[in-house]
């Protein structure tokens, strides 16, 4: 347990962002009375932090900025809560692939400089679970990567966690990429393939495995930039999903917003939000090639983690799965017995998704 509860931060994850970033993401915000002395402190610290920049700058383009990617990544991709994370932590398992982790999330300019003093220091404050689950949490482990994209330029849809009345402008800018403009998606992709390189050469891995939940609606770009990427597309049962990600964004938001936004915004977001992943999703997953895309119900993986696994490496044609099985192997099983949330379905959950998501529910079968 970390000396300091999530939701009691003083400040919020920006302390990680570039100068830059940071005054072009807040530049036209108002921060609200309650959150403004959090924001100042937040500010001072990124200020602060933000002249070590330059140094991994110039070691990312002494080492690896030249360096070409061996291979295209594997994307995990599926609407928050529909079991990424669990899928993500079995194919890390594989010593093949490379990963952000959750330190990267927070100090991503802070990765090939001062990395053994700040993550020590990050590790002994943070909590040990993640505040909306039992997942494990520590600097080191897996984590997705939009949340290291956000401290490293603007143009990323978790601006939506300190200004969440924008939340539907940055989904259709910067999740489904409908309104971005093509010199916004220029240096989204330069930022993107940086974070990559950084993050292969963190964990020694030689393909990057991303779980990425905004990534769903953004296949068209994804396969622009690597042809020959891998998708895992992973479907949950939209009543839990529901239920889930209205826990996890009313929790996670407190912390880290900037303004007063109320829990049926949030509830109206998300229904929102997931239509639209969903549809951008299906209009352009025939854009990836035959073979590279593989379709999962999260209840299939979980009643069956390693033979399901072998399966998306068989479908994919993954290379290493003898080596990695029994690594693969030893983690899921050390992770039966694990205690999930339960949700209850009240009827009112059951009338907006059925409402809002109905043709989801006939699509895969989840109608109740």
């Amino acid at each position: 347990m970390g000396l300091i509860e999530f939701n009691k931060l003083p400040i919020n994850t920006l302390v990680g962002a570039d100068w830059k970033t940071f005054k072009e993401l807040t530049a036209g915000r108002e921060v609200d009375a309650p959150w403004r002395g959090k924001y100042r402190l937040t500010k001072a610290v990124c200020r602060l932090l933000s002249v070590l920049a330059p140094v991994q700058e110039r070691r990312y383009q002494k080492l690896l900025a030249n360096e070409p990617l061996k291979h295209d990544p594997v994307f995990i991709l599926g609407h928050w809560r529909s079991g990424t994370t669990f899928v993500h932590n079995v194919l890390s398992c594989d010593k093949r692939f490379g990963y952000c982790t959750t330190y990267q999330t927070v100090f991503p300019h802070l990765m090939m400089f001062g990395q053994p003093f700040f993550k020590k220091n990050m590790s002994w404050l943070m909590p040990d679970k993640r505040p909306t689950d039992n997942m494990e949490l520590a600097v080191d482990l897996p984590q997705e990567e939009e949340f290291a994209i956000s401290n490293m330029c603007p143009y990323t849809f978790y601006n939506f966690w300190f200004f969440p009345k924008y939340m539907q402008e940055y989904c259709d800018k910067y999740l489904i990429f409908k309104d971005i403009t093509p010199a916004e998606l220029n240096v989204w992709e330069e930022t993107f393939r940086k974070l990559i390189k950084i993050s292969l050469w963190n964990t020694g891995g030689e393909q990057f495995l991303s779980k990425n939940p905004p990534h769903t609606g953004r296949v068209k770009e994804l396969v622009k930039m690597f042809p020959n990427a891998k998708f895992i597309y992973l479907m949950r049962n939209p009543y839990t999903v529901f239920e889930s990600t209205r826990s996890f964004f009313t929790n996670t938001i407190q912390p880290l917003k900037l303004e007063e936004f109320s829990d049926e915004a949030i509830e109206q977001n998300i229904l929102t939000t997931y239509r639209k992943l969903h549809d951008q999703y299906e209009a352009d997953k025939h854009l990836i090639p035959e073979g590279n895309l593989i379709e999962v119900k999260f209840e299939d993986f979980e009643a069956d983690a390693l033979g399901m696994t072998e399966e998306i490496y068989r479908t994919l044609s993954l290379p290493g799965w003898d080596n990695a099985k029994t690594a693969i192997a030893q983690y899921v099983g050390s992770k039966k017995g694990y205690k999930k949330n339960k949700y209850q379905y009240a009827d009112r959950t059951r009338q907006l998704v059925e409402d809002n998501w109905g043709d989801v529910l006939d699509q895969w079968g989840y109608r109740i």
